[in-house]
């Protein structure tokens, strides 16, 4: 078996409008395909990460909340590689996006922080 690459990457989202200003308008991930699924009464928006790598929103009412405290079996967050995650920390602050202070990865000792999508999702960028 070869698993090459993560193809696409699934997240639910609650809010269209949010999830798109988000990921789409802030973080600048171009719109690939947007689609209103009638029979589950949902959208589907795909966005391109790069040329290989999607993100899917699936924007769902009436989910319950990501368990966050304590965590839960499951996906933990996304992680994007930066140039610079201090350049990255502020282009987001100056867009709205608080982020955690910078650290130091414990095992690769390279910056990395977290910040959050609306939903709650932590997101990571790591030089």
């Amino acid at each position: 078996m070869t698993l090459n690459t993560i193809h696409h990457i699934a997240i639910i989202c609650s809010d269209k409008d949010e999830a798109l200003h988000f990921y789409h308008d802030l973080l600048g991930f171009p719109i690939i395909r947007s689609n209103y699924r009638e029979g589950r009464q949902d959208w589907k928006i795909d966005l391109a990460i790069n040329d290989t790598t999607e993100l899917e929103l699936f924007i769902m009412k009436d989910r319950p909340a990501r368990v966050s405290n304590p965590e839960a079996h499951g996906l933990r967050h996304l992680a994007f590689a930066v140039s610079s995650v201090e350049e990255t920390v502020h282009e987001l602050e100056n867009a709205g996006i608080p982020c955690e202070p910078v650290r130091l990865d414990a095992y690769t000792e390279k910056p990395m922080t977290f910040f959050k999508d609306p939903d709650g999702l932590p997101i990571e960028i790591h030089e």
